[in-house]
C-alpha cells in the first residue's frame, strides 16, 4: 500500500521519468544539505516533494540493492521510498534497509551533525544507530559535456591567437 495519496500529490511537486527524478533527488539532497549519493535509486518512475510538510517519495520500477563501496555496506531500497525531510535530516524513512551481519535492518532516520563534524548517522526504529563519514555517500557530479567542449574550443582559440601574435612579433 502506497503512502502517497492523491491529496498529497495534488499539493506537491511531482516529476516522472528516471532522468528527471535522478536530477530532482540530487537537488533535494543538496537543498537539505545531505550527501548527493545517499539515494542511488535505479529506474525511477516518479518522485515528489510536498514542501509544506517536507514529505518526499521516490518510486522505482523494482527494489534495488546498492553497495556503498567506501564503507562496505549493502543497502536495500524498496520500490517506494518515503520520508519527511528538513535541513540536515531525513525522518520517518520507509523502504530502506541495511544489512548488518546476517540481518536486514530497517532505517528510520538519517542526519548529519550540526555543527558539521563530517559524520552522518543512520538510526533504526529501535533506537540503534551507526555513524559513518559523510564522504562515503558523496559522488562526484558529472560535468556537462558541453562545458568540456566549450572549454576545449576556448583553449584552442587562445592557442591560435597566441601563435598568431608570436608570428607577428618575429
Amino acid at each position: 500500500m502506497s503512502l502517497v495519496t492523491e491529496e498529497i500529490k495534488a499539493r506537491s511537486e511531482v516529476y516522472h521519468g528516471d532522468e528527471m527524478c535522478q536530477v530532482k533527488s540530487k537537488e533535494l539532497l543538496k537543498e537539505i544539505e545531505l550527501p548527493n549519493g545517499l539515494l542511488p535509486l535505479k529506474d525511477m518512475e516518479e518522485c515528489g516533494y510536498d514542501r509544506g510538510t517536507g514529505f518526499v517519495w521516490l518510486k522505482q520500477k523494482k527494489p534495488y540493492t546498492h553497495k556503498f563501496e567506501k564503507i562496505g555496506k549493502l543497502v536495500s531500497y524498496a520500490a517506494e521510498v518515503t520520508a519527511q525531510v528538513e535541513k540536515g535530516k531525513i525522518k520517518k524513512l520507509t523502504g530502506v534497509k541495511t544489512k548488518e551481519i546476517l540481518l536486514w535492518v530497517s532505517l528510520s532516520d538519517i542526519y548529519v551533525d550540526d555543527p558539521p563534524t563530517g559524520k552522518i548517522t543512520f538510526k533504526t526504529p529501535a533506537g540503534l544507530f551507526r555513524s559513518f563519514p559523510v564522504s562515503a555517500f558523496e559522488i562526484e557530479e558529472e560535468k556537462d559535456k558541453s562545458d568540456d567542449v566549450k572549454a576545449s574550443a576556448a583553449a584552442a582559440t587562445t592557442t591560435q591567437v597566441d601563435e598568431a601574435v608570436q608570428v607577428k612579433e618575429v
